[in-house]
């Protein structure tokens, strides 16, 4: 086993209550575990056909179009709280595990956070976590904004759910972007790596300046499912990545297995989170 290997394990095992509790059913009714990320084609046909055009067009030039596209936060000024509301009218057809609104579940992962006890900051990951996916409402398709994310520009993993779609990938005809490190140097680090385009890039840059480092990887890679939870993609990987990683691994069963818990009551918790938003944000900021 590499360093890196060893190191990210480690972590995986210091944080080994969280994901237990979670198991265990602490915020789950009625669900078990195995009904989570239940990928099956033929259960969810919508759910793989999402991700077969995810595949094919999560290409190196797509993604480098969109973050200069929208990087450059030009999008106009909102709060957190209108950003939360303006995404309360999407339906994510990646996921499978929940059919509550948008604001419903945020507040649910949120809540979940909260009732550990874990830091301010921490709960407030977990309410904006998902505001990324308002780029689908600027009108982009759903596959360039929702479901897992992985690197592009280097060889695909076979952890990524559903691999079989990046046949249909124009950069798996390019063999410079099918080696194992591609177009990056080994451990170069994830800040260097360019991720599919989606909401966890978007909303990670747009609150960058606000946010404290562990939570800005908890908003970036929390679909970065096949590293986090698989285990790919170590290879890219810095040592500052590892330790930073266990963040992203504490916040993922909030994440996930919160979907399976009681719906939250948004008009009792709002002055909560509006106190709570005001701590980290001004009134209004770029999107």
């Amino acid at each position: 086993m590499s360093q890196s290997a060893a190191t990210l394990d480690a972590v995986g095992l210091e944080i080994e209550d969280s994901w237990s509790d979670f198991v265990a059913g602490r915020y789950r009714e009625g669900k078990s575990e195995s009904e989570f990320r239940n990928y099956d084609a033929e259960v969810v046909p919508t759910v793989a056909a999402f991700y077969k055009d995810n595949h094919e067009f999560q290409t190196l030039d797509f993604v480098l179009g969109k973050e200069k596209q929208y990087f450059a936060l030009d999008k106009g000024k909102k709060s957190i709280w209108e950003a939360a509301e303006y995404l309360n009218t999407l339906v994510d057809e990646s996921d499978p595990d929940t059919d509550l609104t948008q604001i419903e579940h945020l507040m649910q992962t949120s809540e979940a956070i909260r009732k550990d006890g874990h830091p301010d900051w921490m709960v407030l990951t977990g309410f904006i976590h998902d505001l990324g996916k308002v780029l689908c409402l600027y009108g982009e398709p759903q596959w360039a904004v929702v479901g897992d994310t992985f690197p592009v520009g280097c060889a695909y993993s076979d952890k990524i759910v559903f691999p079989e779609y990046f046949a249909a990938n124009p950069d798996s005809k390019r063999p410079e972007l099918q080696t194992k490190y591609g177009i990056y140097d080994p451990n170069c680090g994830l800040d260097k790596v360019h991720m599919s385009w989606g909401h966890d890039a978007y909303i990670g840059h747009v609150v960058k300046d606000y946010m404290p480092e562990e939570s800005l990887y908890m908003l970036r890679y929390h679909s970065f499912y096949s590293c986090h939870q698989m285990g790919a993609y170590r290879h890219l990987m810095s040592k500052h990545d590892e330790e930073m990683f266990k963040w992203v691994v504490k916040f993922n069963p909030y994440d996930l297995y919160s979907k399976g818990a009681a719906k939250p009551n948004v008009a009792e918790l709002k002055p909560y989170y509006e106190d709570l938003i005001a701590k980290f944000f001004p009134a209004k900021i770029d999107w």
